[in-house]
């Protein structure tokens, strides 16, 4: 296999991933210099999904780490871009965007945050390694998993970052996804299940970022069902 149709399938461990582990949904975020953990405009700390470091076989990603964050307050739907081509600064302010209430993190920084995530139970990530497999109609392999080729529910997306370069897959969610909450926490609104939390109303989504890592931020989630 080659980095072009190299994947990792990403399944969650029933293990409790501890302080300073880095492929895991909830726990400690590790982020780089510079970077916060998150906040909603409405002024929650968002919660910390899933991190995980790419592994270095992956095409175009390989050797970052990668952050998905949600308000717990607000579950929607991320509705694309007005336009194909992305306008310069969109990482900062995306213009088409009502209220921030995710983050995308995509980066080599390795400063790990003082406390846990106090949403989600923190459970260790499991990848492994297999190969990209295209159907007929150009869509890759179904579920969660880094890098590879969208398995699209609906037509493709495809968009230009601001500084030119096209946005490439880093990582699918599969549809309905749940990632267990801490049993004192409320349930998320608009949930698919009372004890778990989703991503975007628990459509499918597909991670895509910039490959020139012209931000640390330049990353969307194109939500499909």
């Amino acid at each position: 296999m080659t980095g072009a149709d190299t994947i990792y399938l990403v399944e969650v461990g029933s293990e409790r991933a501890g302080e300073g582990e880095r492929n895991t949904v909830g726990g400690w975020p590790v982020l780089d210099a510079g970077l916060a953990w998150p906040v909603c405009d409405c002024g929650e700390r968002m919660v910390l999904f899933f991190q995980v470091d790419v592994p270095a076989d992956i095409a175009v990603f390989g050797g970052d780490h990668l952050l998905v964050f949600q308000c717990p307050r607000h579950n929607d739907a991320c509705f694309p871009p007005s336009s194909r081509r992305l306008p310069e600064g969109f990482w900062d302010a995306p213009p088409d965007n009502d209220m921030r209430f995710w983050q995308i993190l995509l980066h080599r920084g390795n400063i790990r945050a003082a406390e846990a995530d106090a949403y989600l139970r923190p459970r260790r990530l499991i990848l492994t390694r297999a190969e990209e497999r295209i159907d007929e109609h150009g869509r890759g392999r179904p579920g969660f998993k880094l890098g590879g080729v969208p398995a699209w529910a609906q037509d493709p997306e495809h968009y230009i970052c601001g500084c030119g370069a096209a946005l490439a897959q880093v990582c699918q969610v599969p549809e309905d996804f749940g990632f267990d909450k801490r049993p004192e926490r409320p349930s998320q609104p608009y949930t698919f299940h009372d004890d778990q939390y989703g991503l975007f109303l628990g459509n499918e989504v597909y991670i895509v970022a910039c490959p020139e890592h012209c931000n640390a931020a330049a990353a969307w989630p194109i939500a499909q069902n």
